[in-house]
C-alpha cells in the first residue's frame, strides 16, 4: 500500500499538469468509501427486495460505483502506465473485478441479456473482495502476512503427508463401508468428506454410531476401535501436528528477534566482565 501509494506521489509530483479530475479518483480515502458504500449495496441485494423505490435506488448505487472502479482503473493506468500499475497485486485483484464486473454494465444499458443474468450476479458480488484491500490499513498486517506465507511453506510437507493419510483411508473406508452405510462411504469423495468430519473431530461419534448399528458382537467392537483409529491418528495427531507446525513457524521470527537480543545482552555481558 505504501509503495503504491509511493509511486502515486511521485507520480503527481512529475506531472504537475495532472487534472483534478484524475487527483480525484487516485484519492484512496474516496476509493475506499465507495468500496464499502458497495459492500452495503450487495448486503441490501441480498434481501431480494422486488420493486419500489429503494430497490430502484440500490441498483443505481451498484451501477454507479461499478463505473466508478472502471474510471478508477482507467486513471491509474492512465497515470501510472501499464507495467507499473500491473505489478501491484492490489492493483490485479482491482483489475479482474471491474473487468467480470463489466458485463452487468453492459447489459444494463444495452437491455441485451449476453448470459444467463445469475452469472452476471455473481460477477457482482465478486466485488465485495476489494473490501480485502482494507486490511492494508491493520497495524503490523505485513508482518502477519509475511509470517503466514512462511508458515504455509513450512506446513508442505505435514499438509502433503496429511493428505495422503486421509485419501488412504477414504478409500480404505469406502471399501468396506459402502454398502453399510451408503450416506457416509457411498463413494470415495462422500468418504473422504466423512473421514474428514472425523479428523475435525467435532461430532465423530455420529458416523461411527451410524456404521457400527449395522453390526453386531465382536464386529460392532472392531467397527468401534477402527473409527477411534483414525480418530487418534487424524484428529488428535494430523491435525494437532498441522497446527502445531503452522504456529511455531508464524512466531519463528519473533523467536529468532528474541534470540538475537539475547546474544546481544551477552556480549554486553562479556565486555562489561572483562572491564
Amino acid at each position: 500500500m505504501k509503495q503504491q501509494q509511493h509511486e502515486f506521489n511521485n507520480s503527481m509530483s512529475k506531472e504537475k499538469d495532472l487534472s483534478a479530475f484524475k487527483r480525484l479518483f487516485l484519492n484512496e480515502k474516496l476509493i475506499f468509501g465507495f468500496i464499502i458504500l458497495n459492500c452495503i449495496t450487495l448486503f441490501v441485494e441480498g434481501f431480494h427486495l422486488t420493486g419500489g423505490v429503494l430497490m430502484n435506488v440500490v441498483m443505481a448505487a451498484d451501477y454507479s460505483i461499478t463505473i466508478v472502479f472502471l474510471i478508477e482503473m482507467i486513471v491509474k493506468i492512465s497515470t501510472l502506465g501499464w507495467r507499473r500499475y500491473i505489478k501491484s497485486h492490489w492493483n490485479k485483484l482491482d483489475f479482474t473485478l471491474v473487468m467480470l464486473s463489466l458485463p452487468t454494465i453492459i447489459a444494463a444499458v444495452t437491455n441485451i441479456e449476453m448470459i444467463d443474468l445469475s452469472i452476471l450476479l455473481v460477477f457482482r458480488l465478486l466485488r465485495a473482495f476489494r473490501l480485502l484491500r482494507l486490511i492494508e490499513y491493520v497495524p503490523g498486517i505485513t508482518g502477519l502476512l509475511e509470517g503466514a506465507v512462511r508458515a504455509l511453506k513450512t506446513s508442505v510437507v505435514v499438509i502433503i503427508v496429511f493428505g495422503i493419510a486421509l485419501f488412504m483411508l477414504s478409500i480404505f473406508s469406502n471399501f468396506l463401508f459402502h454398502t453399510v452405510s451408503p450416506d457416509h462411504f457411498s463413494n470415495p469423495l462422500d468418504s473422504m468428506y466423512s473421514i474428514f468430519k472425523i479428523f475435525t473431530v467435532e461430532g465423530w461419534f455420529d458416523i461411527p454410531d451410524d456404521v457400527a448399528s449395522n453390526f453386531s458382537g465382536v464386529m460392532k467392537m472392531l467397527v468401534r476401535v477402527y473409527f477411534v483409529a483414525i480418530l487418534f491418528v487424524g484428529g488428535i495427531i494430523g491435525l494437532s501436528l498441522l497446527n502445531s507446525v503452522f504456529v511455531d513457524a508464524m512466531v519463528s521470527d519473533n523467536n529468532d528477534d528474541l534470540e538475537n537480543e539475547v546474544k546481544s545482552l551477552k556480549n554486553e555481558i562479556i565486555e562489561l566482565k572483562a572491564l
